[in-house]
């Protein structure tokens, strides 16, 4: 999920890219020439060089696509301009099968990530001052959990105790000690001190400049009801089975050198997550249906 500085970039680490229009959306196995296209919001991170050339030992060639911000890349797997995407929780991808009428399905698990509250006036919750203002992202699926974390930390009080179908208008101002103000995912970091703090995804942390070690609070992810926002790949619903795909998946949860990669760039707050498809699937209808319900 990325700063607004890059636009849709397809940056390509193969050398036959050019393979993959005939293949993309097909669920046999990629042929050796072929390109597995990823889909990440943001890209760069280092850990991707890592999966990419741990990928090319098993004989898969991988292109990681980077996309700014992050309604894109689904429609895009939809659509099949990648096979796979690797950027969102299953309450985000929940949301989108919901709104959009897609049937996209999940591949496999990666991290569950705390989700951090950051300021760039005060050094704990406590200084924060009663009328403040703390900034939250606008997409509902990370907005709801953001909710949750200023709820969890007695920062606001929201109606019928706060669900993940929460929304800035279930804060109780009476209530609560500070007024919340929804930002674009991507825009909260730079907005810091405009605000007195701000709740920020994972993704966005270190492309920002934050550390992690500044964060003044965040989620516990060891608690079941965080369950739907394990990340994960997604595929279309007739790829789930393919082999590629899901040798990617297993790279990416077991290869030693990408899982040294990606501990250097989660550090000690995320935890590894290896569900099964069938378990991941339960977890995504749960959330679907709990969608629906907030909607009636």
């Amino acid at each position: 999920m990325s700063l607004k500085k890059r636009g849709l970039l397809a940056a390509s680490v193969a050398a036959l890219a050019l393979a993959t229009t005939s293949l993309v959306g097909c669920s046999a196995p990629a042929a050796d020439d072929a390109t597995v296209k990823i889909g990440v919001v943001p890209g760069g991170q280092p850990y991707w060089t890592t999966f990419v050339d741990a990928a090319a030992e098993e004989g898969i060639t991988v292109e990681i696509v980077d996309f700014d911000d992050y309604p894109q890349p689904n429609p895009a797997l939809t659509e099949g301009e990648l096979d796979l995407n690797q950027f969102q929780h299953i309450q985000y991808l929940a949301e989108h099968n919901v709104a959009s009428g897609d049937d996209l399905g999940i591949i496999g698990s990666t991290f569950i990530y705390p989700m951090n509250i950051f300021s760039a006036k005060y050094k704990s919750l406590d200084e924060i001052p009663a009328g403040g203002t703390i900034a939250v992202p606008d997409d509902p699926s990370n907005g709801a959990r953001a909710l949750l974390v200023l709820q969890k930390f007695g920062l606001i009080e929201l109606k019928d105790g706060g669900s993940n179908t929460s929304t800035a208008d279930d804060v109780i101002a009476e209530k609560s000690k500070v007024k919340v103000q929804t930002l674009a995912a991507d825009l909260i970091p730079s907005s810091l001190p405009d605000v007195d703090a701000g709740v920020v995804n994972n993704d966005y942390v270190e492309p920002a400049g934050l550390d992690f070690k500044d964060s003044l609070g965040a989620d516990g992810v060891e608690d079941e009801s965080v369950q739907p926002y394990i990340n994960i790949f997604a595929a279309r619903t007739d790829d789930l089975d393919n082999e590629t795909y899901n040798k990617l998946v297993d790279i990416y949860q077991n290869n030693a050198d990408v899982q040294a990669a990606l501990k250097d760039y989660v550090g000690d707050g995320a935890v590894a997550v290896k569900l099964s498809k069938s378990e991941l699937a339960k977890i995504l209808k749960t959330a679907e249906d709990d969608v629906r319900a907030s909607q009636k």
